[in-house]
């Protein structure tokens, strides 16, 4: 990456993601975006620039809201590709939250005010509304992936390092019985809700374990080359990037993950 940064906004694939916002030395709204080979600064940057943002969408239709800016907010941006609109805001203003879905239903859950927040909220493309399903376990700097209504949640802090799953079906959540292998907050997460990647974060140091979810358990698979916290996450469980985040300090590392049993085709010439 151009910057270096840790707690960004992620959206899109493994050959076309987006990453705005994070902390450098302070808030920022730099934006940029990755072709599968390189990563080039958008003329567009956030109107409000901040950290602990959370995120929804692909490369050219991305959705940023909540964070910290400071204080902690709920302002909603779009972005088409170029240019950073400013939406509504959240209903509830939070910092690192989870997000998924698309910019035009978006999901937001969990984060953190004065307090863990559990409350649920769906944008439309235009506004967000409270859902009376909120997460059983309220935390903040969870993992999280899915559609608005196919959505999960996972890992993050309540009173600890959590390893806890929920699945959304568009209007309820569930505990899952299968929890992280290893409970952490500030994880990065990929893909759908049962066929999830989980990537870094921190217990009390930073961390490198990836693990797999198949709609009911979590399997620990190859690590990230460089342990770290509050990076982003993009793409599927076959096909994921995850990018900036901190060591410390903060890292610019990229890394592409082609999955734990993706098939390897290779040609034996015999001589």
């Amino acid at each position: 990456m151009n910057t270096a940064r840790r707690y960004l906004g992620s959206a899109g694939d493994q050959t076309a993601a987006l990453a705005f916002g994070g902390i450098v030395t302070a808030a920022t709204g730099a934006t940029e975006e990755y072709d599968g080979t390189n990563w080039a600064t958008s003329p567009g940057s956030l109107n409000t620039a901040r950290f602990y943002i959370s995120s929804a969408g692909t490369q050219t239709a991305a959705l940023g809201f909540g964070g910290d800016v400071p204080p902690y907010t709920g302002a909603t941006e779009e972005y088409d590709g170029a240019t950073w609109t400013s939406s509504n805001n959240l209903n509830t203003a939070r910092k690192s939250l989870a997000g998924a879905g698309t910019q035009t239903a978006a999901l937001g859950f969990g984060g953190y005010t004065t307090t863990n927040v559990n409350a649920t909220e769906e944008y439309d493309g235009t506004s967000w509304a409270t859902n009376p399903g909120s997460l059983n376990t309220a935390r903040s700097y969870l993992g999280g992936c899915g559609t608005q209504t196919s959505a999960l949640a996972f890992g993050g802090y309540d009173t600890a390092n959590t390893g806890v799953t929920e699945e959304y079906d568009g209007s309820t959540w569930t505990t899952s019985p299968g929890t992280l292998n290893t409970a952490r907050n500030v994880l990065a997460g990929a893909g759908i809700q049962t066929a999830a990647l989980a990537m870094g974060g921190y217990v009390t140091t930073a961390l490198s374990a990836t693990e797999e979810y198949d709609g009911s358990t979590w399997t620990s698979v190859n690590s990230l080359n460089t342990a770290r916290f509050g990076l982003g996450g993009a793409g599927t469980q076959t096909a994921a990037l995850g990018f900036g985040g901190s060591i410390p300090p903060n890292s610019a590392a990229t890394e592409e993950w082609t999955g734990a049993g993706a098939p390897l085709t290779q040609t034996i010439t015999v001589s």
